[in-house]
């Protein structure tokens, strides 16, 4: 996209672009409303970047011939719930939330469509029915299968020589901690690996947090998706190598803080996507008519450098499988 067709003013959350797309004189402009679930545009960067993109690319223009209306709860439990209200209160066309944000969207109404994006188990959440038919106002995309948890700890197991120990961070004020703690349970049992949890409700929770690994002789770690673990990426690599945790990271944007492996879809690209479903609805079409999205492609990423330092050799054929390799 060339420079003068986009411009994008992050704390304003809004998008210029030159174009064809023009509202019809005399009609409503439509209001999507989105519940993050960080502080800010910044710190949801780049993925409220990514959505505004999406938009973009379908021919919307913030002001023209669409509206935005952006709420940052940061992490805060009553503000989820008091923001998710207030997008209601403005009978916005469509609204749209995170994994995070998703069930207080549902639980503020069930007449203004819902689209959610990152949701690790759409069903079990209770958000939609089934992923073929939805049903109900909610439908989006879906960024985690169980078996991706298996294959987190498989990889962790290939690369940490003798690994029986691995920790688990978890948000216990998430709702999405249910569905990891469950997969991540099931396959270390499958994989004979004995895993243990560890909380952390905020970023200032995150050191102890990682003391208690260290206290408890884990041998590499991983966290549970999204939340304060994307608001707290830098720290949570940093503090995984300053405490030689061999750590294993959900998406490519928590890898590149300094992260050992990663093993994820893209995330987005999902975000880009979640804009098609907006429009669609936009356009007419029903939350419940429009399939769960699942992703089809995980990417391995692996970092030499984190290896070197925390002492590991990767074997060669983890290295030949990987999609990225920093060296």
């Amino acid at each position: 996209m060339r420079r003068r067709d986009f411009v994008l003013f992050i704390g304003g959350a809004t998008v210029a672009i030159s174009g064809s797309a023009r509202a019809q004189p005399g009609r409503k402009i439509p209001t999507v409303g989105y519940l993050w679930h960080a502080g800010s545009a910044k710190e949801e960067s780049p993925y409220f970047e990514a959505l505004l993109e999406g938009f973009t690319k379908l021919g919307y223009v913030e002001g023209r011939n669409i509206k935005f209306e952006h709420r940052f709860p940061n992490e805060t439990p009553a503000r989820f719930r008091s923001m998710a209200a207030e997008l209601v209160a403005l009978n916005v066309d469509v609204l749209m939330g995170g994994a995070v944000a998703a069930p207080y969207l549902r639980d503020a109404t069930t007449r203004i469509p819902i689209i959610f994006m990152f949701v690790p188990d759409p069903v079990g959440m209770e958000l939609v029915a089934n992923l073929a038919r939805p049903g109900g106002n909610i439908t989006g995309l879906s960024n985690f299968g169980r078996e991706a948890a298996g294959k987190r700890l498989q990889l962790l197991k290939e690369i940490v020589p003798n690994l029986s120990r691995v920790a688990l961070l978890i948000n216990p004020d998430q709702q999405t901690t249910g569905v990891f703690v469950d997969a991540f349970r099931a396959a270390g049992d499958q994989l004979g690996l004995i895993l243990r949890t560890f909380q952390a409700r905020s970023v200032q929770e995150l050191e102890p947090a990682f003391d208690a690994m260290v206290s408890a002789g884990m041998q590499a770690m991983t966290p549970a998706q999204g939340g304060i673990f994307f608001q707290g990426r830098a720290i949570v690599a940093k503090l995984a190598i300053e405490r030689r945790l061999p750590m294993c990271a959900y998406s490519k944007e928590t890898f590149e803080y300094g992260v050992l492996v990663s093993y994820g879809p893209d995330q987005i690209e999902m975000c880009r996507r979640s804009a098609v479903y907006a429009d669609k609805i936009l356009k007419g079409a029903k939350p419940g008519d429009l399939p769960v999205e699942q992703p089809t492609k995980f990417e391995l990423a692996i970092n030499m450098k984190i290896a070197k330092e925390l002492g590991i050799a990767i074997p060669q054929s983890l290295l030949l499988r990987a999609d990225e390799v920093i060296q």
